[in-house]
């Protein structure tokens, strides 16, 4: 018995026609906002994000970093945390409050001045210090940023 399969054009035709359609990027994220909306943020989930953030697990605590739900005060305690990976959340979340951004300006950490560096919602006066961080890696990430915003 062969492996072997033979398509005659009438099969492969009806390949060609069942095939699905691409979808460009655009129609996509649509597609997946129309299709499967977020669920409402209630009371319920701000208590959990509240709750998840002071656990031990700093990748628990991480995620609670990234979202852009968690309250302000929340924020505050995170961007406090012992854990860089934490703090590195923080800065690069675009819903983070600029006043608890612009505590990160001088975090001992290389990692969460550079995720800070390329968020785009950090103040102008938080990356005119930037771009005079010790680190070279920090300042050529601020001049990075700087390139694409020109090039737009």
């Amino acid at each position: 018995m062969s492996c072997i399969r033979f398509n005659t054009p009438a099969q492969r035709q009806a390949m060609r026609d069942a095939a699905p359609s691409i979808l460009t990027g655009e129609e996509a994220a649509e597609l997946a906002r129309t299709s499967h909306p977020a669920p409402a943020v209630t009371a319920t989930k701000i208590a959990r994000l509240r709750i998840l953030s002071a656990d031990a697990n700093p990748k628990i605590r991480e995620s609670v970093a990234s979202s852009y739900h968690a309250p302000e005060d929340v924020m505050v305690a995170l961007a406090a945390d012992k854990d860089a990976g934490v703090r590195g959340c923080v800065a690069r979340n675009e819903s983070t409050p600029c006043d608890i951004l612009r505590s990160l300006a001088d975090d001992e950490s290389e990692q969460v001045r550079g995720w800070l560096a390329v968020n785009f919602y950090v103040p102008a006066d938080v990356m005119v210090r930037l771009e005079n961080d010790p680190s070279e890696t920090v300042r050529s990430l601020v001049r990075w940023k700087s390139d694409l915003a020109l090039a737009d």
